[in-house]
């Protein structure tokens, strides 16, 4: 595999219309939102989807949610204990040379998105096989998407239209609760770490594979909080570094792209209801933008 070594910083855009792009099971599931109700889509949420979207692409995943486990094991022990050369290692005693350093080497040859985003790895002793307590810090960093502007939330009643039991007490129109954001367009934004990559085998191939998978976060993700087509990532730009450093902090890389409303337009209902001014940005010497719009290169 190709060695990374260039810095990239992403930063997209997320157009949420009448869905909810992630619930907040502390709140009833409802859209999550700050005090001030901005819309924010956590970076767990974020990372899940990428898992995800890594699975449908063929790739080996180790963090897998119940309804797509896809090998049959229901921890991640299990499936740790599953692969040959990890369980060797599982075996060796917890003070063994090298165990914790092998342990996290294959970890990371293995699951693509142990090498991406870390893992910790923390196994009670089990059945004779010591305790295993291994943290792998991964390159890929992402922060929580926050809203543009603050979001309206819409909650509506729903009823069922027939009995799940025969002999249920409760009527047909047994009520239930539905939430949703009207509209409202996200940042979302990260970087891929070059010296980080290196320790975990994090490789130019492997990041390839993530920004195909940003690009297309919410395909194959449709649910009855998020109907087919109501949340797509609509603008991003992955942004390549000429070097393992970087030409800029990432800090100035994802407050460089200015984001207004156009004339008269207080609340926006509509992607088109903004100007994105990505000047500043271009004028960094010595990166190269990749930009996508609605999935395909633009520039």
């Amino acid at each position: 595999m190709n060695v990374l070594e260039n810095k990239i910083d992403f930063i997209g855009y997320i157009k949420v219309e009448r869905a909810n792009p992630n619930g907040d099971p502390l709140n009833g599931n409802q859209p999550r939102t700050d005090y001030d109700n901005y819309g924010e889509i956590s970076d767990v949420c974020i990372k899940r989807k990428i898992r995800n979207r890594l699975q449908d692409q063929g790739e080996h995943i180790l963090v897998q949610s119940d309804d797509r486990c896809d090998d049959g094991f229901d921890s991640i022990r299990s499936r740790v204990a599953a692969n040959l050369e990890m369980n060797k290692i599982l075996k060796m005693k917890e003070k063994e040379k090298n165990k914790t350093n092998l342990f996290a080497e294959v970890a990371c040859k293995e699951w693509i998105d142990v090498r991406s985003f870390g893992q910790v790895f923390a196994f009670k002793k089990n059945d004779g096989v010591d305790a295993v307590s291994v943290g792998v810090r991964g390159p890929v960093s992402i922060h929580t998407a926050v809203s543009l502007d603050p979001v309206m939330t819409t909650s509506m009643q729903i009823t069922k239209s027939v009995n799940s039991e025969s002999g249920d007490k409760k009527g047909s129109d047994t009520m239930g609760m539905k939430h949703r954001v009207d509209f409202g367009v996200y940042k979302m934004q990260g970087s891929i770490n070059v010296q980080l990559a290196e320790k975990t085998g994090f490789s130019q191939d492997d990041a390839e594979k993530v920004k195909q998978a940003l690009v297309t976060l919410f395909e194959n993700d449709a649910s009855s909080a998020r109907p087919e087509g109501s949340v797509e990532m609509s603008k991003f730009y992955w942004i390549r570094h000429p070097n393992k450093t970087g030409c800029a902090s990432s800090a100035k890389i994802h407050h460089s792209i200015i984001v207004t409303k156009k004339d008269n337009i207080d609340m926006p209902k509509r992607f088109s209801d903004y100007i994105f001014d990505d000047s500043m940005l271009a004028s960094f010497k010595g990166i190269h933008i990749e930009e996508y719009t609605e999935g395909e290169l633009t520039k």
